[in-house]
């Protein structure tokens, strides 16, 4: 039997936890813990010289367990049996900050002189007096109970298929066979809340299950010995103490789960349903094993129902059958199994109890979704007449023009790496804002539920930061556009089962506009026959049986974006026919109602063409778009070359490095003291260091001037140099200046330790070509014409 306290009748029982500590309005949360003791002259009939609690295994135990938790921690402590003595339970409420280890330290303190055990449901409530199952707000930690058997196996049977855990406690009892009983704890990534909870709860009774461990932890609120307190049982006074402590390691709770599942169960570990034992026949048998009225058979009509009924309510609850499917196999068994049969009333009021009492001790069930559309009773069909005579306006599109309409199917696809994921995130943040992107037009603010299952959490967090959005579409779309963190799952039955509930959760009020999937490979099902993408049966089962019965569960009219990957082709395959770059079969482009292929036509640019293809709507031309700012923009296709962009980008390197070469020279002969026109220079450096012909030198001279990179100096006698009379005058180029630090006059032999700087007194005017003042020769940031 477990140590903990626990009513065996039902374990499953929610027993309220009473403050029995205070009177009124408490000031602390520990005022006076036991007064009817206070008058009690006789001393407690324990070994004073034992173990203490250690304030240190508190503090360390109270840091796995509560660290990140918020809220109230119920703690409890009452007399441990076998001591001789008696008293009431004690109940308290600590908040879960910094000062709650010490406040736990004295509590047990004052616990370990009454002779009292010390408690703490592992998990957090919003107010005192709470501590139900289904008040428990917050959980941070998984555990389990050895309290029986072989301690040792089961541990080291955990830690091979579970990993090392993050605190090993021994609770104190001892087994018969001499081994310490004890807790392992794992520390989840972040608390857990709401529907995890029940997730925590599930895991807790499957760790439990499949080692032998204590099955009352599958409730929220049973509480376990806190380490660092003391033991009392049977005279026996010993410490709860923290034997293995790797506060370090951490579990996702997604990935514990599927560990978990994983796991085989100990050796000598049966995994039979509860109802079978050697008095019962097993499930199987009790499917086929007529049941005759008076107690004719050792198994009576009420055992074999009730044992049925509760099979069908288990495949229910856990989605593998539909509540008619279920009901119908309870039907067949009464009318085939039990003579004479049941009344149907009593078969509903007897399956309609054991449902509400199954539901109240294991959760919401797991309803499944149809395997299908439902269709209609009827085809439709109309007549040219009738199409041609409606005059009906046409629905709203959900992304204008045509891109997205009502029940219709987007798929973008593109390259690993290429974006898709940065663009898909600003465009969906704008639609759920209601602004329009890339002329991509929503009607309204959309609601967006993005389901993704390659960002997790804190990442996918980071990168929404560093998107650079507008603080206005930002604060428009901080309620509409909801996104989940990296899911390992398939979009299977019980998948979509889940994700129908989290998008219900997420919009209660009114069913989402857009549902978006990222990307297809990671949620694939390919069906009974576990088929993959290349399979057009298998990806015709996915986009009919679980995209399309999930999208009809939510909302018939709903969108929905799937994100995929595509294929390796050559960039003259990706011109001729981009849709053809897909991954999988062919099958998904016959589906979908509109394709968007997200590509790189030069891997050397950062330009990338977004491909449209619409079912519903006329042609749309390709958009180039690119990152300016860290937003999203297009790109005007007539500002792009059509033929030989390749050679044309190695001529416009070749004319940025000549640019780069002439200003480079400027400055360095600058800095020895010497100073060129536009003839000396190109006569000086033709053929020099790649600048070809002095004609050459010239044309490059020219545009420089004429984009205000070259500037003009023509009095020169401040450097020792002639005023030019010629029509502009030494060529000046930004941060230039005459003469360097420590170097030698060759005239006098002084040293010189000061530069001056060359600051130009004209410019060529980019709009005449003339010679025009400069008002601020300081300001090389102004530019003629530059806003115009």
């Amino acid at each position: 039997m477990t140590d903990e306290p626990s009513d065996p009748s039902d374990p499953d029982q929610d027993t309220a936890m009473r403050d029995d500590t205070t009177l009124d309005k408490p000031k602390e949360n520990i005022v006076h813990f036991n007064p009817w003791r206070d008058f009690n002259d006789a001393a407690p009939q324990i070994d004073v010289f034992g173990d203490e609690p250690d304030p240190e295994q508190i503090a360390q135990f109270m840091q796995v367990v509560f660290g990140y938790c918020d809220g109230l921690i119920p703690v409890r402590s009452f007399i441990d049996k076998g001591q001789g003595i008696d008293g009431r339970p004690h109940n308290i409420w600590l908040e879960a900050d910094q000062a709650a280890p010490e406040k736990m330290a004295t509590f047990a303190t004052w616990a370990s002189r009454e002779g009292a055990a010390v408690y703490v449901i592992p998990g957090t409530v919003a107010a005192p007096g709470q501590a139900k199952a289904a008040e428990i707000l917050q959980m941070q930690t998984v555990v389990v109970d050895l309290d029986t058997g072989d301690i040792a196996a089961k541990r080291a049977h955990l830690e091979r298929h579970l990993g090392s855990p993050t605190m090993v406690v021994e609770s104190g009892g001892v087994t018969p066979e001499g081994q310490r009983k004890a807790h392992i704890w794992w520390t989840l990534t972040e608390p857990a809340e709401g529907d995890d909870i029940a997730r925590v709860c599930r895991l807790r009774g499957d760790i439990a299950a499949k080692v032998g461990g204590d099955m009352h932890f599958r409730s929220a609120h049973q509480p376990i010995r806190m380490a660092g307190s003391v033991y009392y049982k049977n005279s026996l006074k010993t410490q709860v103490r923290i034997v293995e402590l790797n506060d370090d390691r951490e579990r996702d709770l997604a990935e514990f789960i599927e560990a978990v599942t994983d796991m085989p169960p100990a050796p000598g570990v049966s995994l039979k349903p509860d109802f079978t034992h050697p008095d019962k026949p097993a499930m199987d048998d009790v499917l086929v094993t007529p049941v005759r009225e008076g107690a004719q058979d050792d198994w009576s009509r009420f055992e074999g129902a009730s044992a049925a009924i509760g099979h069908f309510i288990r495949m229910v609850h856990e989605g593998r059958m539909t509540k008619d499917e279920g009901w119908e196999g309870i039907c067949g068994y009464n009318a085939a199994m039990l003579r004479p049969q049941w009344p149907v009333e009593r078969l509903k009021r007897e399956s309609e109890r054991l449902w509400e009492l199954h539901v109240k001790k294991y959760g919401p069930p797991l309803i499944r979704l149809d395997s299908g559309a439902p269709g209609p009773q009827e085809m439709p069909a109309f007549t040219l007449g009738a199409l041609l005579d409606d005059q009906s306006p046409m629905p709203q599109d959900i992304i204008a023009p045509r891109v997205l309409t009502p029940g219709g199917l987007l798929v973008l696809g593109g390259a690993p790496k290429v974006g898709k994921s940065d663009l898909l995130i600003s465009w969906l943040v704008h639609m759920a804002a209601g602004v329009p992107f890339l002329d991509f037009t929503p009607p309204r603010p959309l609601r967006i539920f993005y389901l993704q299952a390659e960002i997790q959490y804190h990442y996918l967090r980071e990168r929404l930061k560093q998107i650079a959005l507008p603080p206005e579409v930002l604060a428009a779309a901080r309620d509409t556009f909801v996104a989940t963190p990296k899911l390992k799952m398939l979009l299977d039955n019980e998948g979509s089962v889940r994700v129908a509930r989290a998008v219900q959760t997420a919009f209660p009020d009114a069913p989402p506009d857009i549902l978006c999937v990222d990307p297809i490979r990671n949620l694939f099902d390919g069906g009974p026959d576990g088929g993959g993408e290349n399979d057009n049966t298998a990806m015709m089962f996915f986009l009919k049986e679980r995209v399309e019965v999930l999208r009809d569960h939510i909302d018939p009219d709903c969108g929905v974006i799937l994100i995929h990957h595509t294929k390796k082709l050559s960039k003259q395959q990706v011109k001729d026919d981009p849709f053809l770059a897909l991954s999988g079969a062919s099958a998904l482009r016959g589906f979908y109602t509109s394709g968007l292929i997200l590509h790189r036509p030069d891997e050397d640019c950062s330009q990338r063409k977004l491909e449209i293809e619409l079912r519903n709507g006329p042609a749309l031309p390709p958009k180039v778009i690119d990152k300016v700012g860290g937003q999203w923009v297009e790109i005007n296709p007539m500002n792009e070359r059509l033929v030989r962009q390749e050679v044309g980008a190695k001529h416009d390197a070749e004319r940025d490095r000549k640019r780069d070469v002439i200003l480079s020279i400027l400055i360095d002969e600058a800095a020895e003291g010497k100073l060129y026109t536009s003839t000396q220079f190109r006569e000086a450096f033709e053929n020099q260091r790649g600048l070809g012909s002095q004609f050459t030198i010239r044309d490059r001279i020219n545009v420089l001037a004429t984009k205000g990179d070259i500037r003009f100096l023509r009095d020169g006698t401040t450097f020792g140099h002639s005023v030019v009379r010629s029509r502009f005058g030494y060529l000046c180029a930004e941060g230039m200046v005459f003469g360097r630090k420590g170097r030698v006059d060759p005239e006098t032999g002084e040293v010189l330790d000061s530069v001056i700087p060359i600051v130009p007194s004209h410019y060529k005017s980019p709009s005449n070509g003339q010679c025009m003042d400069l008002e601020d020769p300081s300001d090389w940031s102004i530019r003629e014409g530059e806003n115009a």
